[in-house]
């Protein structure tokens, strides 16, 4: 009988790691972990290369979500951390914690919300409209050069498929 073929894709961290446990533990179906795993994977070497490119404007990927997200909801250049939060992966506690750094750093300023005296407005400076400005560009090479293996019609259909786990995955 002929070995079976192991495909490129068998052969990476996640792969290796899924043969040992049907190996070690063949009672368990381990099939999510070619996805979650690589996603999991995928996303320390996607945040290793973002920081990088950011590196050169003095942020780390943190700073630069808030900065941009800001920056691209036009001007003024304001929003409030309930709105940041609803775009943002953070929690309330770590938007809180990293806005106050960032108003330490001179990239923002918060405000009592003249809408509603109860809220905070958090606004970009110049400061941090120039590293928005500067740092967008490199931010989205970044990302472009990642997925620059995939063909587009497999772009499409893993950003369709990943579009339609996070959707299922937060109901």
């Amino acid at each position: 009988m002929d070995e079976p073929v192991l495909r490129y894709w068998e052969l990476d961290r996640v792969g290796r790691g899924m043969e040992k446990w049907r190996r070690a533990r063949p009672d368990i179906d381990v099939s999510g972990k070619a996805v979650v795993g690589r996603i999991r994977h995928l996303n320390d070497i996607v945040m290793r290369a973002v920081d990088k490119a950011l590196a050169k404007h003095g942020v780390k990927y943190p700073v630069y979500a808030v900065l941009a997200t800001i920056r691209v909801s036009g001007s003024p250049y304001r929003m409030s951390p309930t709105e940041l939060l609803s775009t943002l992966l953070v929690t309330s506690g770590g938007l809180s914690n990293l806005l106050r750094r960032m108003e330490a750093d001179g990239y923002i300023t918060r405000a009592a919300d003249k809408r509603d005296g109860r809220g905070v407005i958090v606004e970009l400076t110049e400061q941090g409209v120039a590293i928005a400005d500067a740092s967008m560009a490199d931010h989205a090479a970044v990302e472009r050069d990642l997925i620059e293996c995939l063909p587009d019609d497999v772009k499409e259909t893993i950003a369709r498929a990943l579009g339609l786990m996070i959707t299922v995955a937060e109901r």
